[in-house]
């Protein structure tokens, strides 16, 4: 048994009470395979996860036993976790950004790694950087190196800190959703690559998702958990094939479905472009000289209609975010835009500012978006101060409707973001948006880091809010399950250039280029 895991519990000291999280769990990894911990947010996943080589903080409470090849992992000094941290355990996480150092490029976050560890030197690392970079799926890595985190993609980025949790061959290895902000076609590749590496290895895994299809695909054997606890058990087939536990059934159960009501074909244009394009330098040598260019959005050409959602299609760096961001004015660009039919690019700084109500944002991670320091109320009606908004009521009463509107308590107003889940903080993300009844809303992979579950109730929101506004949508996402409950028309996009357009339905049904092609064939496998 590599990892041993015995009546687990895991409480956090809050306003001088232990609150449990983990209430007696275990499991156990064996050499070459894969388990699953599967649950909604606040389930006790990653708490558990975190547990085996005691990276919680001081306010946690550890109880049980957790063994890795027959150490006691729960006790041991700092210097025996140290060695067995990142070198025989690694982890991928969740969200690269807070993992990644913002100041150091790729090539030295990766290289640290190597040499503490490999002591490898000069240009065997630089090989085994570009290697793992290929492995992962970046392109042309050796242009990367010099990159820094911001500088990719969100996608990218994963991919980044997968290639550093590899680095080093680890035995045992801990992936905390290292999916989720991945396109369908690049999860298909990590989910091969690790599959392949465990083959090679012998690597045990401890794989942590939301995403059942995911578990289908890569895991052995899977616990559900709910509520701190481990209610199921078994191998991947049965589980899937026979769920006993009510709370299985509903996971397994929960996908977005259906599609939204139909667009007005008189509806006014709200916002289009023409031949669109977003082009980064390429910088070198001492005087900074362009040598080329990163064509991150070449020609695009879209409109989206009152009432109308344009899903826009493709992988990560693709150049679906970059195209949004342009047109509203928040990167620069070059080609027309038209709001309203009036040509942004002719909008004084003053007329833009004053415009901004009128298009917004949502971001794919709430808690990034979301101030740690204000409360929810303050958030909330942030807008309406920056914009300088008339209102008929107090901003208290217009936040406490708003709340209701998007499915949140109004009671809760006066909380701070961390005390919601990560579903209540996407809710207060787009209350944020809609308190200033926008014309367009640009939804930037809004359900990805979310639960099955929780993405059903974002998607019959958002689409009781289109219908009750007449909103138009800017929908990213590389979750097509999702794209085609939301969206009117489909633009598929590739390395900066849309390959194809269409309804929703010519999209799914009879796709046009190969690359739409392989988008719907990778997700139906994912499925």
């Amino acid at each position: 048994m590599m990892l041993d895991v015995k009546d687990l519990r895991v409480s956090f000291k809050q306003d001088g009470q232990l609150v449990p999280a983990v209430k007696g769990v275990s499991f156990q990894v064996d050499k070459g395979e894969t388990v699953a911990l599967v649950g909604e947010s606040g389930s006790g996943k990653s708490v558990s996860a975190l547990s085996t080589v005691q990276l919680l903080g001081d306010n946690a409470h550890v109880e049980g036993s957790v063994t890795f090849k027959g150490q006691e992992m729960i006790g041991v000094s700092r210097a025996e976790l140290q060695k067995v941290r990142g070198n025989d355990i690694s982890f991928i996480f969740q969200e690269p950004m807070t993992s990644l150092n913002p100041l150091h490029t790729l090539e030295k976050q990766l290289a640290e790694s190597i040499e503490l560890h490999q002591g490898l030197r000069g240009d065997a690392v630089r090989a085994r950087i570009v290697e793992l970079l290929t492995k992962v799926g970046i392109r042309d890595p050796e242009s990367r190196l010099g990159s820094y985190p911001h500088q990719l993609s969100g996608g990218q980025r994963q991919r980044v800190m997968i290639a550093m949790a590899l680095a080093n061959r680890p035995e045992l290895l801990i992936a905390d959703e290292p999916t989720t902000a991945l396109d369908v076609t690049i999860q298909a590749q990590i989910l091969d690559l690790l599959a392949e590496l465990k083959a090679e290895e012998g690597m045990g895994m401890l794989f942590i998702t939301h995403d059942l299809n995911i578990v289908r695909k890569i895991a052995d054997r899977v616990c559900v958990m709910k509520g701190g606890e481990i209610v199921e058990t078994g191998p991947t087939a049965d589980i899937f094939a026979n769920p006993q536990h009510p709370y299985t059934q509903n996971l397994l159960a929960a996908h977005a479905t259906g599609a939204p009501l139909a667009a007005r074909d008189d509806a006014p244009v709200v916002a289009e472009t023409d031949r669109l394009r977003v082009w980064f330098p390429i910088q070198r040598g001492l005087f900074k000289r362009t040598v080329g260019h990163v064509k991150a959005v070449n020609e695009a050409t879209i409109s989206v209609r009152a009432g109308e959602t344009l899903g826009i299609v493709g992988e990560s760096g693709s150049g679906k975010t970059t195209l949004a961001l342009a047109i509203m004015r928040l990167i620069s660009s070059q080609g027309m835009i038209l709001f309203d039919g009036q040509d942004v690019h002719g909008w004084s700084t003053r007329e833009l500012r004053n415009r901004r109500a009128d298009m917004q944002i949502v971001f794919q991670d709430p808690f990034g978006s979301l101030s740690p320091r204000m409360t929810c109320a303050q958030i909330i009606a942030e807008g309406l101060s920056v914009h300088k908004l008339p209102t008929d009521k107090p901003r208290r009463q217009l936040v406490a409707e708003v709340m209701t509107e998007v499915g949140l308590n109004p009671e809760t107003m006066d909380r701070y973001p961390h005390e919601f889940s990560g579903g209540q903080r996407q809710r207060i993300a787009i209350a944020r948006a809609m308190i200033l009844r926008p014309k367009l809303l640009v939804l930037d992979e809004p359900t990805s880091a979310l639960d099955m579950t929780v993405q059903v109730q974002i998607v019959d929101l958002l689409r009781g809010l289109q219908e009750k506004y007449g909103l138009a949508y800017l929908f990213i996402s590389h979750d097509l399950n999702v794209v085609r409950a939301m969206s009117h028309r489909v633009m598929v996009m590739k390395q900066g250039d849309v390959v194809e357009t269409g309804t929703a339905e010519q999209i799914f049904t009879a796709p046009q280029h190969p690359y739409t092609q392989q988008l719907l064939a990778a997700a139906t496998m994912h499925a």
